[in-house]
């Protein structure tokens, strides 16, 4: 599995829910050891009377020296995901569970196919949104699992604190990942599974921009993760403009 930024349902349900606003572009500056490079991400959503479809792609500008070490003006690297979620069924009491597929590609050669379903909470305003996903993974490129399923789960609440326009969103990935590190000793370290989720903060700064602009931050927080063995951190400050 690649790193993946996006809240693809707490994003499609607030879209549902305002009937615009599903599309945004995205910059970041990530401050992690030995990264310091800018990131943008372009995200889409779109619901229709038979489910939804989501897509976002990430370009890394950094330098050429393994994508670490410095900003560039030139694409370092891009990773993309597109997802479906399918439901014929959203009169009815099951309208909250979907059949979910999604790709997963990168310019590392990475390649996953995804199959599931997920299953959608909220509270009545929408303020309040959970999604659960559990997938099986298909690896086609990169990687490979002894247990290709992966867990997902993802959160969105609005107006957190009592404050207008200041959101809290995120997700937590938990999925099967063969993966061999070398210790300092020379040794070979085996791990089976990955951890990533990423919350983020955002604050819309109203008229002046006419609600299109928020400022806000996010921290990618992983475990056996981009060839990194166990626990990593890396906080990132960003702008989000909303289409």
């Amino acid at each position: 599995m690649s790193k993946k930024y996006i809240f693809a349902v707490a994003f499609a349900a607030l879209a549902l829910a305002q009937g615009a606003k599903a599309q945004n572009l995205q910059v970041f500056y990530d401050f992690g050891e030995g990264r310091k490079y800018v990131t943008t991400t372009f995200e889409m959503f779109k619901g229709d009377k038979f489910g939804d479809t989501f897509f976002f792609i990430d370009h890394y500008y950094a330098d050429s020296d393994q994508g670490k070490n410095g900003y560039s003006s030139a694409i370092n690297g891009s990773y993309f995901e597109i997802e479906r979620g399918l439901n014929f069924w959203q009169d009815t009491e099951l309208k909250n569970l979907s059949a979910h597929v999604e790709y997963d590609g990168s310019t590392w050669g990475a390649g996953i196919w995804c199959l599931g379903a997920k299953y959608f909470l909220h509270s009545s305003d929408y303020s309040k949104m959970l999604t659960l996903y559990l997938m099986y993974d298909i690896h086609c490129g990169l990687g490979n699992a002894d247990v290709p399923v992966k867990f997902s789960a993802v959160w969105g609440l609005n107006d957190i604190f009592g404050v207008s326009g200041l959101t809290f969103k995120g997700f937590c990935d938990i999925w099967g990942n063969n993966s061999s590190f070398i210790n300092k000793d020379l040794t070979v370290t085996d791990t089976k599974f990955s951890i990533l989720t990423e919350p983020q903060l955002w604050y819309n700064l109203g008229g002046a921009f006419d609600n299109h602009l928020d400022i806000g931050t996010e921290i990618e927080l992983s475990y056996n993760f981009a060839g990194h063995k166990g626990f990593m951190c890396n906080p990132c400050a960003g702008i989000r403009w909303t289409f």
